[in-house]
């Protein structure tokens, strides 16, 4: 659950589209994400760069602050969104109640404010089986690690160079926010984290 609530209390609705993109990790790219939301008309992006699993998501975060009522969400899919089927439902009450909608494009399906029984169920459906293809694709990445380290073919990751990790050093001793130095400089947040506490 994000840290803020979004609240319609008081404002003027807006009435914008208001894309959110994510990627686990520094390796991926957004562009394809973004470009399709930026196609479907979203008019302001926000983005984060950190595993789905994590409850610190900065970019969504400033998402949920930045929305008003009658604005749109717009997510290229739901588990770009949630981080299991609980988080989804969360997000999507939440947002709704304040006359917010949330539309995936990948599923086709929009969520707004007395959503029917059918919709409703179409939720959960969706959300389930996005939660089930993540347990899937994890399961598959550790058996494929278990099998290279077992042919000794597994290194893991790269290791980060010490001259990142002094630049990230520097960076945050001038008050530059730890997940944004991560993300500029390529590195994972808990690595730079584990490398800080060394």
């Amino acid at each position: 659950m994000p840290k803020k609530t979004v609240s319609s209390q008081g404002l003027e609705p807006t009435g914008q589209i208001v894309g959110y993109a994510r990627v686990s990790s520094p390796e991926q790219n957004l562009d394809r994400q973004t470009s399709r939301l930026t196609d479907a008309g979203a008019q302001k992006l926000f983005t984060d760069t950190v595993s789905g699993s994590t409850r610190d998501r900065p970019g969504l975060d400033a998402a949920l602050e930045y929305l008003r009522a009658n604005d749109t969400l717009l997510v290229v899919s739901m588990d770009r969104l949630a981080r299991s089927l609980v988080d989804l439902h969360t997000l999507v009450d939440e947002l709704s109640t304040h006359g917010i909608t949330v539309t995936f494009l990948q599923e086709g399906q929009s969520y707004s404010a007395n959503p029917s029984p059918t919709g409703k169920l179409l939720l959960g459906m969706l959300g389930a089986v996005a939660e089930f293809e993540r347990s899937i694709i994890r399961e598959r990445q550790a058996e494929g690690i278990a099998r290279a380290k077992a042919r000794g073919v597994y290194k893991g990751r790269k290791p980060v160079p010490d001259e990142k990790i002094e630049q990230a050093r520097q960076l945050i001793s001038q008050g530059v926010p730890k997940a944004r130095v991560a993300r500029d400089l390529g590195i994972s947040r808990s690595s730079l984290y584990k490398h800080l506490e060394q």
